[in-house]
Parts: structure tokens; sequence; C-alpha cells
């Protein structure tokens, strides 16, 4: 473009030359009204031509003042673009006009709603979760986990809220279960060992006792313990049990009560939360619930992915369904943006002056001269032609005048 424009004005420069020629050789009248055309045709080109030059560089290289007013005047044209995009684009009221308009609840819930949207969605959670939990450090989240976890436990005495949660499983009857375990196994070991509980008798015996005597007492004793823990054992009604009940019913009610039961269970508290193997088991925890994170953030099929996926896909259908909960998410939306522009406006804008303030002056020119220039040339193709009928026009109105 620049060379067509440079080629109308040498053109109008020739015929000017030849005009100028012919007249001198006694022309006809018209060549005048020619003449005159591709002279004013030429001081409009050249005056474009200038007026484009300048906003760039220097034209030929010359100090004449405001010139070159884009390399110049870049800092002072940044910070102007972005007091304008700061008053016309990050208003209030622009910004929350244009997203009562858009309609963003409405048109997220529609592209959640499609399953292949929810599925790429779910994929993206995934893709952003995976990376913000591989950046944790292992030793900050092993850290965190023993200066908050751990200290909100030790700072709770334990005694009072496992009272109460013992009460109401003992009261459901809930341990009951458990009891039969106790019991089962209980017989099962008085059974399976005869000679551990004989040795012990003869071991309990006096020692003027004879051997044979020390013999029976100590199978009469492993047949009464015997029958103890089968009736034990197969009757759910055996005052044992009832004992049991018993005690950990009065228990739960001690560490709910009882000051001196409280606070040997925050004894026992310290005890075991200050042990190493405790400690390494919270390290652990973390290691171990993030592989299983990651894993199930990386397999489409997972329990994970599959619930993530169908929540994004449900949430799409009550954005489109719910007008009180698309009203409700376009609400939270307002006042975001409306709280971003108005406090942080600056900042946004300081992007914009601080990215121009950094660009390099003949680069940013030449950027901008390659982007606008093609524009910029038809300016002086229209110098040419304006120019050049403007000149006849004065010229017509001089000889009509006179």
């Amino acid at each position: 473009m620049k060379g067509v424009a440079t080629g109308l004005f040498l053109l109008v420069a020739v015929i000017y030359a030849l005009t100028r020629w012919w007249e001198s050789e006694g022309a006809p009248w018209w060549v005048g009204y020619v003449n005159a055309a591709s002279e004013a045709g030429m001081v409009g080109a050249l005056a474009d031509w200038f007026a484009v030059t300048a906003l760039f560089r220097r034209p030929l290289g010359l100090p004449i003042p405001h010139t070159a007013i884009i390399p110049t005047r870049k800092n002072l044209l940044g910070r102007s673009l972005g007091d304008f995009v700061g008053g016309n684009f990050l208003s209030e009221s622009v910004v929350t006009d244009k997203l009562d308009r858009a309609q963003p609840a409405r048109r997220a819930g529609e592209w959640l709603a499609v399953p292949d949207n929810a599925e790429r969605a779910a994929g993206e959670l995934a893709t952003l979760a995976r990376g913000a939990v591989r950046v944790l450090r292992d030793e900050d989240v092993r850290r965190v986990l023993e200066q908050v976890l751990v200290r909100r436990v030790v700072d709770r005495p334990w005694g009072p809220p496992l009272g109460r949660v013992l009460g109401r499983l003992f009261e459901d009857g809930s341990h009951h279960g458990l009891v039969d375990l106790v019991c089962d196994r209980a017989y099962d070991w008085v059974r399976d060992n005869r000679e551990t509980v004989s040795r012990v008798v003869g071991q309990r015996a006096p020692s003027w006792s004879p051997r044979f005597f020390d013999s029976i007492v100590a199978d009469r004793v492993y047949s009464e313990l015997l029958s103890f823990a089968w009736a034990v054992r197969t009757d759910p009604e055996h005052r044992m049990r009832a004992a049991v009940d018993r005690f950990l019913v009065e228990f739960a009610r001690d560490l709910r009560e009882d000051p001196r039961t409280m606070e040997r269970v925050d004894r026992v508290k310290y005890q075991v939360l200050e042990h190493p193997e405790v400690r390494e088991l919270i390290g652990s925890a973390w290691t171990t619930a993030k592989d299983m994170f990651l894993e199930a953030a990386e397999d489409p099929s997972s329990e994970l992915r599959h619930r993530v996926r169908e929540g994004l896909r449900s949430l799409g259908g009550r954005l489109v369904s719910e007008p009180e909960l698309r009203e409700k998410v376009d609400g939270w939306l307002r006042e975001t943006a409306r709280h971003v522009v108005t406090h942080y406006r600056a900042e946004l804008v300081t992007l914009i002056t601080d990215t121009v303030e950094r660009w390099d002056a003949a680069e940013t020119s030449r950027k901008i001269e390659l982007h606008v220039g093609r524009d910029l040339q038809f300016i002086r193709i229209n110098g040419t032609v304006v120019g050049a009928l403007a000149g006849l026009a004065i010229h017509v109105v001089t000889h009509l005048v006179s």
C-alpha cells in the first residue's frame, strides 16, 4: 500500500511536470486545469505522507517537533489506553449490565447438561486438582497436619465427647457384637490352652500339696472355666454379660462426669499423640490419601470422576430448570464482578500500562504500523485525490472570478 500511495504521488508529479512543460510550449486551455489539479494532488499527497509518517517516525530523519508520536509518547498512550479501558469497560454498571444480558448461569447450565461437556469439565477439574495436589510438598502438609489437626485434637478434652459417643452406642446395644466376639475368642482360648491353665494352677498350688492332687484341682478348674466361658458365650442374658454392660455404661458416664477419669484419659491422649508411630501414621495418612486421590482423578472410570461428572450434570440441569438457583448464581457473579471492578480496577488497568511501558518504542511503532498502516496509506491516496479535486475546484473558481 505504501507503493500504491507513492506511485500515485509520482504519477501526479509526472503529470504536473508534463503539463507545465506543455503550457510553456503553448498548450490548449484545458491543460492549465490538469496542471492545477496535479499540483494540488502533489501537495495533498505530501501533506498526508508527512502526517502518516509523523505518527511512527521522524519524516526524513529531521527533528521536527510533534513527530514520531507513538515512539516518543508510548507510555502516555499506554496510560491513556488504560484510563479509557478502566472508565469505559471496567465500570461497575458496564460489567453488571453485561452479566445481566449474558445470563451466565443459564448458559453454563445448558452447557453442563450435555454429557460430553460434563465429562470435559470433570476432566479439567481433575487436571486442576492433580496440579494443585502435586504442587503441595509432603513435608509442608505433614507439618500443617501436626500443627493444626494434632494441636486442635490436643487442645480439646477427649473424655466428655468420647463418653457421649460411647453412651449412645451402649444404649443402642451396638456394642453387643463386640462383646460376642470377645466371648467367642475367650472360649476358644480356654478350649485351646488346657496345658497353660493347668500349669498356672500348678504354679499357684502350695509346695506341700501332692502333685496328683494339683492335677485333679487343675482339671477341675479348667472344666469350670471352660463351662463358664461356654455359658457366657451361649447365653445372651448371662450375668457376666450384664456385668460387662453395667461396667461399660458406668465407664461412659465417668468419661462425661468424673474428673479423675477425664484426667486419666487426657494423660493417655498425650501419650498416644506423642508416640512416634502415631506421628508417622499421620504423615503416611496424607501420602496414602494423596496417592488414592491422584489415582482416582487420573482414571476416567473411577468412582470419583463418575460422581464429579454426575454432580456437574445435575448442577447443569438445576441451573436450567430452577429459576431461584439460577438467580442466586447470577447474583453471586454480579457481586463478585462488582467487588473486583470496584476494588481492583486500578490493578487491572496497571496491567495495560505496565505492559505498554515494557514494550520497546521502535518495535511498538513497527507493530502498530503493520496492523493499521494499510488503512493509513489510504489516507495518503485520498489526500492525493482530494487535493487534486480541491486544486481543480480552486483553479476553476479563480478563472470564473477573474
